[in-house]
């Protein structure tokens, strides 16, 4: 099956590379590029896309209302969105997973984590670069809230919890399976349980919830 891809970025380069490591994938296929939020919009509600990558800071409409737009919250069949930036600690990036991201990457990324990345988005699976999701989390994420106090109607079991923390410092499925010593199928099967409990769509918002509640802290 054809993963379907809009990118938008005001940076015709920075298309056109993306363009050309996405379209070379044989599961791939770019079926937008756009320079502004606006546009981006725009198209990606005509020919949802399976992935929309966009950046932050663009001309018109910024990515972040542009997220908001295509993923937010009350956003009816959203789609999904990566976002590719170059502000790894930027408080624009952390607006942009509240607004409905359900990942996001460096511009200096490997070609490799951009395929990887893509392919996890189109499945809901979402994936960020390890080192930003502990840097950004850690330093913008909110003190710990109420939340913290505030009983799930089901709650994790010792085994999520550990699942949890691992997301949430910035290992992969392999990784904490690894350290886990048990299978990846096993630890999806945790996220997965995770995510239904705490009422949350990605890993992305588990890793917010468990820096947001104290479960992970500095």
């Amino acid at each position: 099956m054809t993963i379907r891809v809009l990118i938008a970025d005001d940076q015709e380069m920075i298309r056109s590379a993306f363009g050309m490591i996405l379209g070379t994938q044989p599961d791939m296929e770019v079926v937008a590029s756009v320079g502004d939020g606006e546009s981006a919009v725009a198209e990606a509600r005509r020919l949802r896309p399976d992935v929309c990558l966009l950046d932050i800071r663009m001309p018109a409409l910024d990515g972040l209302e542009a997220t908001r737009l295509l993923a937010g919250p009350g956003v009816d069949a959203p789609l999904n969105v990566l976002i590719a930036t170059t502000f790894d600690l930027d408080e624009y990036v952390y607006r942009a997973l509240q607004n409905g991201a359900c990942g996001f990457l460096l511009k200096d990324m490997s070609p490799a984590l951009l395929v990887e990345a893509v392919r996890a988005a189109s499945t809901g699976t979402s994936l960020i670069s390890p080192a930003v999701t502990v840097r950004l989390l850690a330093k913008l994420a909110p003190k710990p809230s109420e939340d913290r106090h505030r009983p799930l109607p089901e709650p994790l079991t010792d085994r999520e919890l550990d699942v949890v923390r691992l997301v949430a410092n910035g290992n992969t499925n392999d990784e904490i399976a690894a350290k886990l010593y048990v299978s990846v199928a096993t630890v999806k099967t945790h996220l997965a349980n995770a995510q239904r409990k705490l009422s949350v769509r990605n890993r992305v918002e588990v890793a917010a919830w468990a820096w947001r509640t104290g479960v992970v802290t500095r």
